[in-house]
């Protein structure tokens, strides 16, 4: 008989120690650029902070992915925890003294977005290996739903915080870090089979690429997921623009942007059971379809409250499809490849989350914002058709049978 997951001591430990730490994440990510611009007043200055953290993420990726598939996976996961505690306990040292500056700032940027491409792959690498595989897809739908719910409170609490102190934020954080720390010192996690190292990194490296390459089911999702997230990242920022060239108030855009944070909760809660009633082609071209409907429904709305009710429903396939992918992938891969695989997904998926708002943004310099939105719709909708027909989309589930077999 199989444990459920709220009695599976490992991974409730793990799920509830990065729950905490997403949520202090989420406080410090928000805080960080505004505690920059209240130092410099500048707003370049305070995105770039964010560009540091998502910069040092993807140039990480590669070679984080093949150290977690070299090293101790849960040491990895230890280490991190502590080095970002101990960027955060010197942050707000330096806050409390107000000796802060912009490099201290964007430094710490930099440790978290390291830290996160190392514990990601080494997370991912250990999951098949802490629940069952028949628990494997509500496992990542879970961790899903971690995500959303961590991005929900913990941005919302940053600026609370925030209002009553500017070290505050990062206090919390540091303790949330220290938290998933215990928590991860008590877990175990089932030995791997012994690997050969090689000598080089790069050539782990180069390893990892040619085995996602040769995998055609994995090089087809990751082509369709780049190109929805580049044209719905584009489609994001669109609005916001149209939104606010209407005359809505920041707290407006806020509340409709948060809907995006709402529809993915509740999509995540409900990935398990529609991942089984859907079946792997449906689940995914389902989020396809449903963003190629609603996309376009755009252009008809005005009011803020509504394009946020739009969000929330765009985002609620999202991850029934993501559970789809990333339990079939990480099925499919041997152990000892499952870091590179993590490492080589997120930086071509976070890639294409990175360029869409750039994209986005040229396309209302070059478009009126209605054109734009229209353009994303038909970026869309080609895409949608691919997943439709793709044959290897077609036959996900007979593929990951025969990766099983």
């Amino acid at each position: 008989m199989t444990t459920s997951l709220a009695r599976n001591r490992d991974y409730t430990l793990l799920w509830g120690g990065q729950a905490l730490a997403e949520v202090g994440f989420s406080a410090s990510l928000l805080a960080l650029p505004l505690l920059v611009l209240h130092l410099t007043g500048s707003p370049v200055l305070a995105a770039l902070v964010v560009t540091v953290d998502a910069t040092a993420q993807l140039l990480v990726g590669l070679p984080a992915g093949a150290l977690v598939d070299r090293l101790d996976r849960r040491r990895i996961m230890l280490w991190c925890e502590a080095v970002q505690a101990l960027a955060l306990g010197g942050l707000v040292a330096a806050i409390w003294f107000d000796s802060v500056t912009v490099a201290h700032c964007l430094a710490v940027a930099a440790v978290m977005g390291v830290c996160r491409a190392l514990f990601e792959p080494a997370e991912d690498a250990c999951l098949p290996r802490l629940v069952p595989e028949s628990q494997l897809a509500t496992a990542v739908a879970m961790n899903s739903a971690r995500s959303s719910l961590g991005q929900m409170s913990g941005t919302a609490l940053g600026g609370v915080l925030l209002a009553v102190s500017r070290w505050l934020p990062f206090l919390v954080d540091m303790l949330t870090h220290v938290v998933a720390f215990v928590a991860l010192v008590f877990l175990r996690v089932p030995p791997s089979a012994p690997v050969e190292s090689h000598p080089h990194l790069l050539r782990s490296i180069g390893e990892g690429l040619r085995w996602v390459w040769s995998r055609r089911e994995i090089r087809v999702t990751a082509l369709c997921a780049v190109v929805l997230n580049l044209f719905f990242a584009a489609f994001y920022v669109v609005v916001i623009v149209l939104v606010e060239g209407g005359g809505s108030s920041f707290g407006e855009i806020g509340v409709m942007a948060s809907m995006l944070g709402v529809g993915g909760v509740l999509g995540a809660l409900a990935a398990p059971w529609l991942h089984r009633a859907l079946g792997p082609h449906r689940s995914i071209a389902a989020v396809f379809w449903a963003l190629s409907a609603l996309v376009p429904v755009a252009l008809l709305v005005s009011s803020p409250y509504l394009l946020g009710g739009l969000f929330a429903l765009m985002s609620f396939l999202a991850p029934t499809a993501n559970t789809t992918i990333n339990t079939h992938q990480l099925l499919l891969t041997p152990d000892e490849l499952r870091g590179r695989l993590s490492g080589v997904m997120g930086v071509v998926v976070g890639g294409a989350g990175a360029v869409g708002p750039l994209f986005g943004g040229v396309l209302t310099e070059v478009l009126s914002a209605r054109t734009a939105v229209a353009a994303c719709a038909v970026g869309i909708l080609a895409i949608t058709v691919y997943v439709t027909v793709s044959p290897t989309l077609r036959g996900y589930a007979k593929a990951q049978e025969e990766s099983n077999a």
